[in-house]
């Protein structure tokens, strides 16, 4: 289906209005963002992304806003405009600055220009960084 297809909630299937309610709830926010409503065109896969997303999100070792920093900055180098923007305003509201973003940026920015670099000159693995 194309990104023409959004599922309102008014519209939604109980099963899908069920996820809406989850993901309203989960994240404290009055109404589903785009990426869940397209997504609501196959129950099945908004389930299975929304429960993997909100376990993988979830605090842990890592900080909600460490977590939503990845986000950005694999979301950076996927070139996705949407989870950009979407992570980016999570992170924010995480408590990122302004200074973090820059400095994120430029750190994705490095690891992609050295990441293609050693890609390139196909440069062999030190023996010190070798997995015991």
């Amino acid at each position: 289906m194309s990104s023409n297809h959004l599922t309102e909630y008014a519209d939604a299937s109980p099963e899908v209005r069920a996820v809406f309610d989850d993901i309203m709830r989960t994240r404290q926010v009055d109404q589903v963002n785009n990426f869940w409503k397209c997504l609501a065109a196959h129950p099945p896969t908004l389930r299975r992304t929304w429960d993997s997303l909100k376990e993988i999100m979830a605090p842990g070792a890592l900080d909600p806003l460490t977590k939503e920093l990845i986000y950005v900055a694999v979301s950076v180098t996927n070139n996705c405009p949407y989870c950009i923007a979407s992570h980016t305003a999570a992170a924010r509201k995480a408590g990122m600055t302004e200074a973090m973003f820059g400095e994120l940026q430029a750190v994705v920015g490095m690891a992609n220009e050295t990441n293609r670099l050693a890609n390139g000159y196909r440069v062999p693995l030190d023996d010190a960084f070798k997995l015991e």
